[in-house]
């Protein structure tokens, strides 16, 4: 299901909610205790709505930051990949040929196998990590001959760690989303910056029901965005593994 047809659906649902709860409140709820309780509840919803509106904006612009960082880590994996690649197509037989063929495989597991986990957010097994060993343990047991040689061993090397970073940023960013305890936070939050215009209502129902279904909508909206924003890797931002796939064709 596209993500506009999900948030469209999840904000009809809150105002169809928020509607019938609406109509509920007034039919048994009794105006003129709303009314004497209007101002005091008001004070008391303003700092309520301040803090959960800070809670939400802090928890967005760190997710977003999470996402282009995410992007980033990928982009430069993929790129010292192919730097590694370059650096040991100096080095002698048969180091070459294995940086290569190592280098190919790991992208292939970076893609296939790696890709649909992280999209679940389902842990990643070893598989890659073996891979990038064995590429260390080549380029570490080639035998350069000359300056130049040792000198792309060397960057080799070096590039190859960039990988290991870049990879573990990315692992990481796959597993991260919104702690449960932050969750509750927002839940409990939204609930209770929906119960003061349910309570203490409007002039007349048609205006309580315009308050309030903006109000809902609009939060619920942005409970939609923080969860689809949680996995850089699938949801709404769902960064694709084309930046591997790009590698491949820039090997040598």
């Amino acid at each position: 299901m596209s993500i506009y047809v999900s948030g469209l659906l999840w904000v009809l649902g809150a105002a169809a909610v928020s509607s019938v709860i609406v109509v509920i409140t007034r039919r048994f709820g009794s105006d003129e205790v709303s009314e004497k309780n209007l101002g005091a509840g008001g004070s008391v919803f303003s700092i309520v709505a301040g803090l959960h509106a800070v809670l939400v904006a802090f928890i967005l612009i760190s997710l977003f930051d999470a996402a282009n960082g995410a992007e980033e880590q990928v982009q430069k994996e993929a790129n010292a990949l192919v730097a590694v690649n370059w650096s040991a197509d100096s080095l002698p037989e048969p180091a070459k040929s294995r940086v290569d063929q190592l280098i190919r495989d790991y992208v292939q597991t970076v893609v296939d196998d790696e890709w649909p986990k992280m999209r679940e957010g389902e842990d990643v097994d070893n598989k890659g990590w073996n891979t990038l060993n064995q590429l260390r343990d080549t380029i570490a047991t080639a035998s350069p001959n000359g300056d130049w040689q040792e000198d792309r061993k060397a960057e080799a090397a070096n590039q190859l760690w960039e990988v290991y970073q870049a990879r573990q940023e990315r692992i990481d960013a796959s597993g991260g989303g919104v702690n449960p305890v932050v969750w509750l936070a927002l839940l409990i939050g939204t609930g209770l910056s929906l119960l003061f215009p349910y309570l203490f209502g409007g002039p007349n129902l048609v205006s309580q029901l315009l308050i309030t279904v903006t109000l809902s909508s609009t939060l619920v909206l942005l409970l939609f965005a923080i969860y689809q924003l949680q996995n850089p890797f699938s949801g709404g931002v769902h960064i694709p593994p084309d930046a591997f796939s790009s590698a491949l064709d820039r090997l040598s």
